[in-house]
């Protein structure tokens, strides 16, 4: 039996500001540091190793999973960062305090951006995204599950225990992949920060899932 478990990085600073995050490179906040340093606890008292360990390029995450490495004792582990597991880019509501975006928009609106599958927030055209990018769930799928199927997966199948430390968004969309859930059911998904996600696999098939903190 091998391993594959999931890590949302820790509280951000934005997280506790309640903004909207995306790519921007915000670090975690004191209280994600500490959720970083629990998630390592915990899989050290569960006796985790792994082979490789996967983060995307924002700091958030690259610094959950060292503060998690360095709680759990582990040795330098085989690591690649990758873009195409960064948070969904959210357009013109990056840096935008929600509550204040609802009064905007109307609490319907954001809603609608926020939880919708195929919906992206409104585009923002500036000197460093003169494109306008902008993303939906549906979107970030787009690059997420190809890169797992990629990269990750045939190590999976190999037998190989693997870490990925990711984004809300990003790691929804792997669920949604790994337990084939409809659109439907993925906007109802919520994966909490700094706690580990777990799936094992036997033969390449998952034969259980579970959160580590209960």
């Amino acid at each position: 039996m091998n391993y594959l478990v999931l890590l949302r990085h820790g509280e951000s600073q934005w997280n506790l500001e309640n903004r909207f995050t995306g790519w921007v490179d915000v670090d975690v906040s004191a209280k994600g540091e500490q959720e970083a340093k629990e998630a390592g606890q915990l899989l050290k008292e569960k006796d985790f190793k792994f082979d490789f360990l996967f983060t995307s390029v924002l700091k958030r995450a690259i610094h959950t999973a060292q503060l998690a490495s360095e709680t759990a004792g582990f040795s330098e582990i085989p690591t690649e960062r990758n873009m195409a597991l960064n948070e969904r880019h959210y357009g013109a509501l990056q840096g935008l305090n929600k509550a204040e975006t609802a009064k905007i928009y109307g609490d319907e609106q954001v809603h609608i951006w926020r939880r919708s599958y195929d919906v992206p927030p409104p585009k923002d055209v500036t000197e460093l995204n003169p494109d306008g990018f902008t993303e939906s769930l549906k979107d970030t799928a787009a690059r997420t599950i190809p890169y797992y199927q990629q990269k990750i997966e045939p190590l999976v199948k190999e037998g190989k225990n693997v870490w990925i430390t990711a984004h809300g968004n990003s790691l929804r969309s792997l669920v949604m992949y790994l337990d084939n859930l409809t659109k439907a059911q993925v906007l109802e998904l919520n994966i909490p920060t700094g706690n580990p996600l777990v799936y094992e696999f036997e033969d390449g098939k998952i034969v259980s899932k579970y959160y580590l903190k209960k």
